[in-house]
Order: C-alpha cells, then structure tokens, then sequence
C-alpha cells in the first residue's frame, strides 16, 4: 500500500486512525485486486477440474505478482487481527475462496459431473483445505516450492499424479 501511494510504510499510520484501520484497509486491498481474477477463473470454460485448475493457475500468478499476498493473509488470519464485527474477520479471502469452490462443485453437479449430491461438501471441504495448505506453503516456503506444490495440487486434482498398478484394485 505504501509502495502504491509513493510514501513510506511508517507514514501510513498518519493516514489512519489507528492500527486496526491500517490493517483493514490493507486487506481490503489485497482482496480487490486478488478476489475478481479468481472469481474470474473459476468462471471460464470447461469442466470443474479445468476451473479449479484454472483458479490455482490463477493463484500462482497472483503470488508472482505479489509475493508477500500469502505470508500477509496468513498471518492476519493467524492473528485474529481484524475485529470479530468486521467482514474481515475470519479471512474474508478464505471465506470468499470457498464460495468459489462451492460455486464449482454446484455447477459441476448440475452439468452432471459429480456421481452423487451427498459428495458435494466432502468434494468443497477437500478442496478447500488443498487451497489453505497451499496458501501456507506460499507464506512459510520459497516460491519455487509453492509453484511446484502447485503443479502437483493441479496433478491432483485432474487425476493424474497417482496412477494405479495394472492390475491393482480399490
């Protein structure tokens, strides 16, 4: 943000009332620039794999863009910073990150892509945490391993890292 207004990250504070405002607005920013490109993603074309695959792609290139996106958001989360009240609380970004999610797996329900209804908020919750995981991983990790546990996570997700021995059964 500091970069942004051509100021030094010390005279933010004289912008803002307290520091709990300067956090706010901070992750408000972070979400207005990252939330639309992801929602964006998950509304291409294709099935729900190349969606997801589609918003994970999306992730990585917002973490090239801004390295310190995931170390931030994880350790607001960690923190509980934000007020209980506030539409931060919780990590506005991780709940919105599930809505997506969510809006995947429907739509990928009603094309008929899923096998069963029931399956809906184990397949959300999976892929979920798989988001989260790899959100931590970008906050504590050198990008070269996030990207590449991205890559796998893409793998995964299309049914491709794994391949079961001929032969082999369930």
């Amino acid at each position: 943000m500091a970069r942004t207004a051509n100021v030094t990250s010390a005279s933010l504070y004289n912008y803002f009332p307290n520091k709990a405002e300067l956090i706010k607005a901070a992750i408000a920013a972070r979400t207005d620039v990252a939330l639309p490109r992801l929602r964006a993603a998950a509304a291409g074309p294709g099935t729900a794999i190349d969606q997801i695959e589609a918003v994970l792609d999306e992730s990585g290139r917002l973490m090239r863009e801004y390295p310190d996106l995931a170390a931030f958001e994880w350790v607001i989360r960690a923190e509980g910073v934000a007020d209980a009240d506030s539409r931060f609380a919780g990590g506005a970004r991780f709940q919105a990150f599930r809505e997506i999610i969510e809006g995947v797996v429907d739509d990928a329900y009603r094309r008929g892509e899923l096998a069963h209804r029931q399956d809906r908020d184990s397949i959300v919750e999976a892929v979920y945490a798989l988001v989260y995981g790899l959100t931590e991983l970008a906050a504590t990790s050198p990008p070269r391993a996030y990207h590449a546990a991205l890559d796998c996570a893409k793998e995964l997700i299309s049914g491709t890292l794994f391949a079961r021995p001929a032969g082999a059964q369930r």
